[in-house]
């Protein structure tokens, strides 16, 4: 008799066994927060193709949208996070045009080095991280409240300064062939190089996520602020960390435009405040925290660029796209509560009654 014939189990047992394997796996696939994001930007693409045509599916569509998405995205990626820890950061909209002024008045105005202005410009976004962590952890109000605040003293200060320094709302800035290369170019003359840091963000920051207790203390913190800090977890390092991130995200990105336009401008940045919450949501990362992935966030980011840019390629009026952005936002909060409430019922504990003697 064969050994193998021995070892194995019946056929049966095995369909039974590959059967079982195959719907735990799609359940836990279906169950996943960005489920419902990957759902929507299939959605969205089909609905372009079809009515955008070859055009939105040529090189330079594709370019038009995923140029859009990398800058939103690597400011979202850092959202995403503090939104998974219970938090909202609305003073971006001010980091962008500052940090843009920043490089370009340091850099620009005065010809320092370019080294210089860089460096200037991200430690603007630190430092108004920083002072929005600290007044969340020490005061304890609501991050909205607080990065409110922030986001109208830094516009404030932007302008006052900018017109007091360079005498003007708006600052050239002219960048060596090897930083413009780096942070300000174009490749194929199409693509922004600023997607392959987009890249690099998803890489880092999903990996603090998915792969290190950081990423484990952000969701325990998220999920309940006492619980996590009577568990050891160092909340309030966390929440300043986190805030920091996301300041130097947005600066990042404010000087980026800086170098890619060559001059920057007092009222740029705006835009991204709810498009960055937009594209977090559509992720799947709900507003009580505690929940989402940076697989999610990723392609939320994706499906609003694509809804904000595919628009153009189609034959109707652009100013449906508000329209659309609007209810796919509130399909993809019902589609992620769906799915969230299928996570959770499946984690529950299931008690089983014991046996009647």
């Amino acid at each position: 008799m064969n050994s193998n014939s021995i070892n194995s189990p019946p056929a049966g047992v095995k369909a039974k066994e590959s059967e079982g394997q195959s719907k735990a796996t799609l359940g836990n696939l279906i169950r996943r927060p960005e489920t419902g994001s990957f759902i929507g930007l299939v959605c969205v693409f089909v609905f372009f193709s079809i009515f955008g045509g070859e055009t939105f599916l040529s090189a330079s569509g594709f370019a038009s949208w995923l140029n859009i998405a990398a800058e939103l995205g690597i400011i979202a990626l850092p959202i995403g996070l503090l939104m998974i820890a219970g938090h909202l950061d609305l003073s971006i909209g001010s980091v962008i045009p500052a940090s843009s002024m920043t490089i370009a008045i340091v850099s620009g105005h005065y010809g320092f080095p370019l080294p210089v202005g860089i460096i200037s410009a991200l430690a603007l976004g630190l430092a108004v991280g920083f002072v929005n962590g600290y007044l969340v952890v020490r005061t304890d109000l609501p991050s909205f409240v607080v990065t409110l605040a922030t986001l109208f003293a830094v516009a404030g200060l932007t302008l006052g300064l900018t017109v007091i320094l360079a005498g003007s709302t708006s600052v050239a800035l002219n960048s060596d062939p090897i930083t413009k290369l780096v942070f300000g170019d174009f490749i194929d003359g199409k693509f922004e190089v600023i997607l392959l840091w987009w890249i690099a963000a998803m890489l880092f920051v999903g990996h603090i996520l998915g792969h290190t207790k950081y990423g484990n203390w952000i969701l325990a913190l998220g999920g309940d602020k006492v619980s996590a800090r009577n568990a050891g977890i160092p909340t309030d390092k966390l929440n300043i960390a986190l805030f920091m991130g996301s300041g130097l995200c947005a600066a990042f990105v404010g000087m980026c435009q800086a170098i890619l336009y060559n001059g920057a401008q007092v009222s740029a940045g705006q835009s991204f405040i709810f498009n960055s919450i937009i594209a977090v949501v559509i992720g799947g990362v709900i507003l009580t925290g505690g929940y989402g992935s940076v697989v999610g966030i990723v392609l939320g980011t994706m499906t609003f660029a694509i809804v904000n840019q595919g628009i153009y390629y189609t034959g109707f009026d652009a100013n449906w796209a508000s329209l659309i952005i609007g209810v796919l936002l509130l399909a993809a909060v019902l589609l992620n509560n769906t799915f969230r409430a299928m996570a959770i019922s499946h984690a529950a504990p299931r008690i089983k009654p014991k046996a009647l003697k």
